[in-house]
């Protein structure tokens, strides 16, 4: 057991160089390579939290951006519909009283034809009356001019 221990003693006593270097690599790497790479990360992280932030406030602003274009398009939409309506509303007044205007026109336009109609009609009338008698006369003198005696 004591060569053992003696074994044991002389291994540790091998190792402490190396146990040293291997501190002073890690002192040596901690200082020179990871203290460094965790600042660049550090700067990293933040700068992307930025770019990210500043992402989420420009998607925030096109959507209200989007929201206003969204409203005044339909407002611009509803303003369009209205003026049509109201041409629409305007035209069918104007063909109501075109029609109407027609009719009137129609209605005088028989009114007059009515009554030349009925005048003509009278003048006719008047012109038969006259000729019937002087017709009757003919046919009298000419049916007595006939009758054998």
């Amino acid at each position: 057991m004591a060569q053992t221990l003696q074994s044991l003693y002389e291994i540790l006593e091998k190792a402490i160089p190396t146990v040293i270097l291997l501190l002073l690599l890690y002192f040596y790497f901690k200082a020179m390579l990871f203290k460094p790479l965790n600042k660049v990360l550090k700067q990293r992280d933040e700068l992307t939290r930025g770019a990210r932030q500043a992402a989420e406030d420009s998607l925030a602003n096109a959507e209200r951006k989007t929201r206003e274009f969204e409203i005044k398009l339909r407002d611009a939409r509803s303003e369009v519909y209205r003026e049509q309506e109201e041409q629409r509303r305007k035209l069918l007044e104007d063909q109501a009283g075109q029609i109407a205007q027609a009719h009137a026109r129609t209605a005088d336009t028989i009114r007059e034809a009515r009554a030349q109609i009925a005048t003509e009609a009278a003048t006719a009338r008047e012109s038969l009356a006259a000729q019937s008698g002087a017709l009757a006369d003919q046919i009298a003198s000419s049916l007595l001019a006939r009758r054998p005696q």
